[in-house]
Formats: structure tokens, sequence, C-alpha cells
């Protein structure tokens, strides 16, 4: 068997096409987190930055994303082991954490939909931020099954 760059090579050792690569496109980074005062738990909602497709599962401007939303956090080599909330099926988190990929994951399947068709991406399942107001956002909090 061929062992592909994410088997092979440390988050900090990959160029930045192969750390784009490993995004699987699910959008869950992308959903309004909210962290309890008390306990720093985060609960993840079902609203997504108002730069997400909805439908792709992507940023409308990745470029610039950060500029537009000030508060996006830029995942990158360094953060990758101390953003805790991560999900578990996240690739970042899985290749630091030396772990396979899924058979979902697009570098895997060759799929790009196949993290769609596996129920894993927030397709269909969220709505954007600019339909929900700044005070109803704790009324979508979800769990995630997988």
């Amino acid at each position: 068997m061929n062992k592909t760059f994410w088997q092979t090579k440390s988050l900090s050792e990959m160029d930045d096409a192969e750390w784009e690569a490993l995004c699987d496109g699910c959008g869950r980074c992308c959903l309004l987190k909210l962290e309890d005062a008390d306990s720093g738990e985060i609960a993840f909602t079902a609203v997504s930055c108002q730069l997400l497709d909805v439908d792709s599962c992507r940023c409308t401007d990745y470029p610039k994303r950060k500029q537009l939303v000030p508060d996006c956090l830029q995942l990158n080599r360094d953060n990758v082991a101390s953003t805790e909330w991560l999900p578990q099926t996240c690739a970042y988190r899985l290749v630091n954490e030396g772990k396979p990929l899924f058979d979902w994951h697009p570098l895997v399947s060759g799929n790009g939909d196949s993290v769609h068709e596996a129920g894993i991406s927030v397709r269909g399942k969220i709505i954007s931020e600019t339909q929900v107001h700044p005070d109803s956002v704790e009324e979508f909090v979800i769990h995630w099954v997988n």
C-alpha cells in the first residue's frame, strides 16, 4: 500500500497545498460556538458563520475571512493541538493525534462529496447567522452523534 502525505508527514512538514487538502469540507468549525463561563465547556450551535455557504460547506471569502469576521479562528499548525473543540472527525485533529483519516474523507474516498454523503458535514442541518437574532443563538445548541 502506498502511503500518502497525511500518513507520512506531520502537520508542520506539510506544504500549504497539503494543509488545505486536509480539510474535509464538513463545515463544523464554522459553526458558532458558545462557551459556558463557569465550566469552560464549548457547545456547538446549528448556526453558521455568515461567510459559510450552507450548501457547499465552504467559506465564501476564505482569503479575507479574518478581516470580515474578526473572531474567526484561523486554524494553523501551531494551534491545532490547543484547539480542543475541533470535532473528533477533523482531519487536522486526527493527523495531529497520529490517527488515520476516516474512509469518507475526500482524500481517502477520492470523492469530494463523500463527507456529505456520510452525513458528517453540516449540509442541510444548519442555518446562517444572518437568519438568527444574536440573542437567540443559544436556542440552537446541538450535539453531534459522530
